[in-house]
């Protein structure tokens, strides 16, 4: 059970500072009100360094059904495990959420806007294109598991020592910090990069249950694109590199 524990704490430090920092930019009388697009990409960057590194030693952090998906189609992840690892991201995700919230609370009371705080919880589209919307959660995903494909930590036995490897441990979750970022910065613009199932419906969901003034829509007619979005991605990202495999 360790390594479930593990996906559902690790997922839930990931939406509560990703979705956190959302909040702390858009929400009215924060500190960090309109802070900007940089700071939301960064935030979530280190949110995702936080919860890889937490997660990353017990379960090797997916925090994200996407990755899990993929993995698994690489034949790098045992099948009969799938099942379990999406619902504790779930489970963590909708905990995360929860938090965000209850952080956050006096502010969500204060700010008028419907939209401005389900983007707290779900992401939506910049221009509602169904079409375009689903293309942008399919690339922004296929970088994001394709690269974590080829992601290996450095590391080196110590002749003459047995069992023992250098590496560079907890820091192995920087890389896809750094490549999270890139992702935001370069092609979050369109739909807010949600790349991951859990990250959009799990708070989503609390979103539609959670108490608040002036809370508008959870816009359900959009949910499916950041679910199926991202879940293609991880598809097309995984025969790419079986393929790769097999050929060279």
């Amino acid at each position: 059970m360790n390594e479930y524990i593990a996906e559902a704490l690790g997922t839930m430090l990931l939406i509560l500072l990703g979705n956190g920092v959302v909040a702390n930019v858009v929400l009215k009388d924060t500190k960090g009100n309109n802070g900007g697009w940089i700071v939301i990409s960064l935030g979530w960057g280190l949110a995702v360094f936080v919860g890889v590194s937490v997660a990353g030693p017990i379960s090797g952090a997916h925090i994200n059904p996407a990755v899990t998906f993929g993995l698994a189609l690489s034949g790098l992840f045992p099948w009969a495990k799938v099942a379990m690892f999406i619902l504790s991201q779930m489970i963590g995700a909708s905990m995360g959420g929860f938090l965000v919230w209850l952080f956050y609370r006096h502010h969500f009371n204060r700010t008028e806007d419907g939209e401005t705080k389900l983007a707290c919880f779900a992401t939506g589209p910049a221009i509602r294109k169904t079409g375009s919307n689903f293309i942008s959660e399919v690339i922004g995903t296929f970088v994001l598991i394709f690269v974590i494909l080829y992601i290996a930590e450095p590391s080196m036995n110590i002749p003459g020592v047995e069992d023992t490897v250098i590496g560079l441990g907890t820091l192995g979750a920087l890389p896809v910090a750094l490549l999270v970022t890139a992702i935001g910065l370069s092609l979050g613009g369109t739909t807010g990069y949600a790349i991951n199932p859990a990250r959009d419906l799990a708070p989503r969901i609390m979103h539609s249950v959670l108490p608040m003034n002036y809370k508008g829509s959870s816009d359900w007619p959009y949910s499916w694109i950041p679910v199926f979005g991202p879940l293609t991605g991880a598809a097309i990202a995984a025969i790419l590199y079986l393929l790769h495999n097999l050929l060279f």
